[in-house]
This record gives C-alpha cells, sequence and structure tokens, in this order.
C-alpha cells in the first residue's frame, strides 16, 4: 500500500460515510453553542449564579464582541452575503444536480453557519438596542435557539447521509 492509498482511504470523498465528517459536525454544534456570541457559556453560568467577577466579564466581552459583528455586518455585510450566497448556491448545484456528495456535505456544513451567523446580527443588534439589558436571559435564550438549530441540522444532515450510504451500497 502506498502513501496515496492511505491517504484517500482515511481522508476520503465519500464524506457521510466517513468517520472525520461526523466528527467535523459534532465539533462544529459543540462549538456554536458554547461560544454565545463570542463569549463562553461557562463565564455566563457563572455570572448567573452571582459571581460579581463573571458578571463583569461577561458584560465586558459582550459589549466588545457585539460591536465587533456589529462593526462587521456594517462594513463588509452586503459583500459577505453576496460570496456566501455564491458558495453556497455553488456546491449546493454541485451536490444536488451534479451528485457530488462532498459538496452535499459542505452545504450541510456551511448553511447551519449562515443561520446561526444571521441570529448571532440579530441578537447582537438587540443586545447593543436595549444598552444590554437583560444580558444573561439574552444569551441563554440565544444559546438555545442555537441548539435547537443544531438538533434541527444534525437530523437533517444524519438523514440525508444515511439516505446517500444506502443508495450508494446499493450501487455497488
Amino acid at each position: 500500500m502506498d502513501f496515496f492509498d492511505l491517504v484517500t482511504q482515511v481522508i476520503g470523498l465519500r464524506s457521510f460515510s466517513n468517520l472525520w465528517y461526523w466528527i467535523v459536525l459534532a465539533i462544529l454544534w459543540s462549538t456554536l453553542s458554547h461560544w454565545v456570541l463570542g463569549i463562553p457559556y461557562d463565564l455566563v453560568q457563572r455570572a448567573r449564579a452571582g459571581d460579581a467577577d463573571s458578571q463583569r466579564d461577561v458584560e465586558a466581552l459582550a459589549v466588545i464582541s457585539c460591536r465587533r459583528i456589529l462593526n462587521l455586518a456594517e462594513v463588509s455585510g452586503i459583500a459577505m452575503v453576496a460570496l456566501s450566497a455564491f458558495v453556497v448556491t455553488s456546491l449546493a448545484v454541485l451536490g444536488w444536480v451534479y451528485r457530488v456528495e462532498f459538496c452535499q456535505a459542505l452545504v450541510l456544513l456551511l448553511l447551519p453557519l449562515l443561520a446561526v451567523t444571521g441570529l448571532s446580527i440579530h441578537t447582537a443588534r438587540g443586545l447593543v438596542d436595549s444598552g444590554f439589558e437583560d444580558l444573561a436571559p439574552r444569551l441563554r435564550r440565544h444559546r438555545l435557539m442555537v441548539q435547537g438549530m443544531g438538533v434541527m441540522f444534525i437530523f437533517l444532515t444524519a438523514f440525508w447521509g444515511m439516505y446517500v450510504n444506502l443508495s450508494v451500497s446499493r450501487l455497488y
């Protein structure tokens, strides 16, 4: 067995039957639900429990993160939306029209990221507009919505992955 055969067996383009894809999916959703607007959720929990230092840290991180997110959205939002739409649409056409499984897998990773990004911009704008009132409950609500999206997208990805694996296995 040469090096190329080893690499293609470990990192195959048959994404839905590859363990690495599912590990990336799990890490993606774990990270998205832990970092709420750039703030680690364990810090938010300590602040909700009454720790004064954690409360100050959460408030400072929220101000910094929300301003950063909103500045990025205002400065390059239109270009980012256009580029993201182009990339996801191109991958979707390659994936579902031309049946490239790797592109399907990428769409099922990137599309939820776009949804979480939109939700983060909405939450950041709401926090800034309210003067960061009810910070911990709003961060908790944002996290619950991200986790709900995670459950939905993981289910859809698993369903589509099983369908693809069963369809491909019939061909061989």
